[in-house]
């Protein structure tokens, strides 16, 4: 389960949930992508963030007209590692190094081919098993 928020339906908002549903992921929408709730970033990051904190998705996608906002709220939810991607390369380190469990985009600059760069990278990473990037997520956990 993947749960997906978005603020508006620009950009790739739209194409996000129903590209990855052709991936094989069962989708949770928030926000802009699910007309019960409020639309505004903050809201849908947390949504979406929490769904991932609790246990109801394995990992999440924030979307903002920067990805900037909609990373910081999913970041203030206890347990999660929001990354904002704007590039492959950033979205297999995030994964790799960090163990993000959460995605964040920018619905401004993420192009369509962008996207399934970015998220070919994301779902193709592992977390690093390596003892120093294992320490510094340890820590990164224990920061409050």
């Amino acid at each position: 389960m993947i749960s997906v928020a978005a603020d508006s339906l620009d950009g790739v908002a739209g194409s996000l949930v129903t590209g990855l549903r052709a991936r094989g992921h069962e989708v949770t929408a928030h926000g802009a992508l699910n007309e019960a709730e409020t639309d505004d970033w903050a809201w849908a990051g947390e949504a979406a963030a929490r769904d991932v904190a609790e246990g109801r998705a394995e990992q999440a996608i924030v979307c903002c007209w920067t990805g900037t906002g909609a990373s910081i709220a999913a970041n203030k939810v206890p347990g999660v590692r929001a990354a904002l991607c704007a590039d492959a390369y950033t979205a297999k380190g995030a994964r790799t190094w960090n163990d993000a469990n959460v995605l964040a985009l920018s619905l401004r600059l993420t192009s369509e081919p962008l996207l399934e760069e970015i998220l070919d990278a994301w779902f193709a990473a592992a977390p690093s098993t390596a003892e120093d990037d294992l320490a510094n997520i340890s820590h990164v956990d224990a920061i409050r």
